[in-house]
């Protein structure tokens, strides 16, 4: 079986922990405990969000002024090369020592017309208060926009246009390696005006990219691991019901957050719709049970009637 499992940035930080290497890599640890054991049974692909640590990287470029700040799309890349070199030593503590990984370095073309570049809404760094969100906009030129009770900066988040390295990708997978690519959505690029390839100053969605990936490298399941146990119907609610499993056209009646469960229930319905195969949203720890239909929430093309808990 071949799966793609998309981490949620709490799988690297939690909400409101401090952005050290040491916190970062016992989450890393955490989620190699759950993704071990899948790897030694599947082809696994592991994507992974990155939008604490590329905010944390930006704030570095920016604090250090002798010279120009280093764009997004060379932030992106740095990440998923740090993020990538932790999952590769984490999973590699538990599996055999003959089981190859690989960290891609992965490139995603964005289309410049994209209507994201003239509405930012991808959080990234840390949070601020309203006031402190408010001086660092006007000091450094960033959007920002309330993330919770919270404030972050804001940037453009384009569709993914086309993965560049989805053939190296197929081919490590062949040769029985799991992959890590497509970290924080991919490095953003697009086609200058002579056909040349050129950063982008964005992030691209990874629950999107990760998605995309699924589907040309013929994934059987795509897994999104987030930090709720299921997709939830009037979320915070005395109403709130969990859906446990549900056809993409269900899905379309319920309206979910832009900035959190939307675009997670979004890349798992284009996954399901175009592959006829199951795509989940679960926790981090119920992967395997989710995966098995016990838990979290399943969006299936085949199904008939919407079940929720």
């Amino acid at each position: 079986m071949r799966i793609v499992v998309a981490l949620g940035g709490n799988a690297l930080l939690r909400r409101g922990q401090a952005m050290t290497a040491d916190n970062q890599r016992g989450n890393v640890r955490i989620a190699a405990a759950t993704l071990a054991p899948l790897a030694m049974e599947n082809d696994l692909v592991i994507t992974h969000g990155n939008g604490p640590q590329v905010g944390l990287l930006a704030l570095q470029e920016a604090a250090y002024t002798a010279v120009d700040e280093y764009p997004l799309d060379v932030l992106v890349g740095e990440t998923m090369g740090m993020i990538g070199y932790m999952i590769e030593q984490e999973m590699g503590n538990l599996l055999p020592f003959d089981k190859p990984l690989a960290t891609v370095l992965t490139m995603v073309e964005v289309d410049p017309k994209d209507a994201a570049f003239a509405d930012p809404t991808k959080f990234i760094g840390p949070v601020y208060t309203e006031a402190d969100a408010k001086a660092n906009a006007t000091e450094k030129g960033w959007v920002v926009k309330q993330d919770g009770d919270m404030w972050r900066r804001v940037v453009p988040s384009p569709a993914p246009k086309r993965i560049f390295q989805v053939r190296p990708i197929r081919w490590l997978l062949d040769k029985g390696s799991i992959v890590i690519a497509a970290g924080g959505g991919g490095i953003p690029t697009m086609y200058d005006s002579e056909g040349n390839l050129e950063g982008v100053e964005c992030v691209i969605d990874k629950d999107h990219c990760s998605s995309m990936l699924a589907r040309e490298i013929e994934a059987d399941a795509f897994v999104v691991a987030t930090d709720t146990d299921s997709v939830y119907i009037d979320w915070g609610t005395l109403d709130q019901l969990a859906i446990r499993r549900a056809s993409p056209d269900q899905m379309d009646n319920y309206d979910f957050p832009a900035g959190s469960m939307g675009p997670k229930v979004k890349s798992a319905q284009d996954f399901a719709r175009a592959t006829g195969k199951p795509a989940v949203i679960c926790a981090l720890a119920d992967i395997p049970d989710a995966l098995r239909g016990e838990k979290g929430t399943t969006i299936d093309p085949d199904t008939v009637d919407l079940i929720t808990l």
